[in-house]
């Protein structure tokens, strides 16, 4: 039905993609929003949105699993204690104090329940560096800094959504938190995501070696990137956590056990083109179905929650990094690492599918917490990664 809108926006995301050379102060998914946010004032695309649904059915396997299988392993292994670190203990920090944060500022502006204050607190609490990463190499060397940040943001991915649901029954019921509760949930969803991942990367390892044919070894890919989806979540385990896990184990046979020099070559051939393709559409819609929510009254409590946001990641990651030595060592300048870390947390397409589950959820009277939820978003989106490029030009000076 929207085939026509669809090519259309194909079309803009391969004109973008082109023109942009120098990728410093403009990332691709701002341009990418901020156009979709122009169409969505063209009645052509009215009714053309992205639903829930369709983020986490057709856009999140692909993006995941080639963000998990085309990691470093290396880098992998020598950033493993902080990334996990960072995406557990330091994602529950996260919600608890910008959840607080939320709550006490929405006192001077509108009735926020204590629960509601935390649900949105989940649903920024995850990180999507998009072409962040790339910039801090290019601009500041960091290339340790864009490691975590990129490791991060592959497995903080499925612990938010744990947190995100428990709060979302808490904030449809109105009933209490039970610690025991959410660890064991946590616990059994993460686990489990992970051991259905490796299930399913191991068997994709050994049937990948039956055929030669590049065709089929792609195919198998696709198989597996949202097989692993498909099967976590039909089997109440975190699906994103089962998708990165067989991409991060796929990566680990291709290094060491599978011999065929044009594996890897094939993969990378089909999904690097594949994962382009899903961003152009998805920052694109994003902006389109983000417009109907930024015409309301609440936007200085959203540059609000916006500050503290940025604020609650630098204090939750000076307090991991200062506060274990062997990592506080491992970085040439505590400040200049904890700021870019910070910084460089952008909220994206988890963040927008989580507030996208909200609202399907959500009755009329909740709609401001889908319009704050997409605001802060937008607002982290622009701010955080134009402002990349020039802060840590200006912090690799101050060294």
């Amino acid at each position: 039905m929207y085939t026509h809108q669809l090519l259309i926006l194909l079309f803009i995301g391969y004109i973008v993609y082109t023109i942009d050379i120098k990728k410093n102060f403009f990332p691709v998914p701002v341009v990418l929003v901020a156009i979709g946010l122009g169409l969505s004032f063209i009645p052509y695309f009215e009714g053309f949105n992205i639903s829930k649904d369709i983020i986490f059915n057709v856009f999140l396997p692909a993006i995941l699993f080639t963000s998990a299988y085309q990691f470093p392993l290396k880098q992998l292994k020598e950033n493993a204690g902080i990334i996990i670190t960072l995406s557990t203990l330091g994602m529950i920090a996260t919600v608890f104090l910008l959840g607080l944060s939320i709550y006490f500022a929405g006192t001077m502006f509108t009735a926020l329940s204590f629960t509601a204050a935390f649900l949105l607190a989940a649903i920024l609490a995850p990180t999507d560096p998009v072409s962040v990463t790339t910039i801090l190499k290019e601009s500041s060397g960091a290339e340790q800094i864009a490691d975590v940040v990129e490791g991060e943001s592959m497995i903080n991915d499925g612990t938010s959504i744990v947190f995100f649901t428990i709060f979302l029954t808490m904030f449809q019921t109105g009933g209490g938190f039970s610690v025991g509760k959410f660890v064991s949930e946590l616990l059994l969803v993460s686990i489990g995501g992970i051991l259905l991942g490796i299930v399913i990367g191991w068997l994709m390892s050994k049937t990948i070696r039956y055929t030669k044919d590049k065709k089929y070894q792609v195919m198998l890919s696709v198989v597996g990137a949202y097989g692993a989806f498909y099967i976590g979540e039909a089997i109440g385990v975190s699906g994103v956590l089962a998708t990165v896990a067989a991409g991060i184990f796929v990566s680990y046979e291709m290094s060491k056990e599978i011999k065929e020099d044009n594996l890897k070559k094939s993969l990378d051939g089909f999904w690097d083109i594949a994962t382009p393709v899903l961003l152009a559409v998805l920052f694109l819609l994003i902006g389109i179905r983000g417009a109907d929510y930024l015409a309301f009254s609440g936007w200085l409590f959203a540059i609000i929650v916006f500050v503290l946001s940025i604020i609650v990641r630098y204090i939750v990651i000076g307090i991991f990094i200062y506060g274990v030595p062997a990592w506080r060592h491992e970085f040439k300048n505590d400040f200049s690492t904890v700021t870019l870390t910070a910084w460089s947390g952008i909220k994206g397409a988890m963040s927008v599918a989580l507030l996208l589950w909200l609202e399907e959820a959500a009755s009329g009277k909740d709609e401001i917490l889908v319009s704050l939820s997409f605001a802060v978003i937008l607002l982290s989106l622009v701010i955080q990664s134009v402002g990349i490029y020039p802060l840590s030009k200006v912090l690799k000076n101050l060294q």
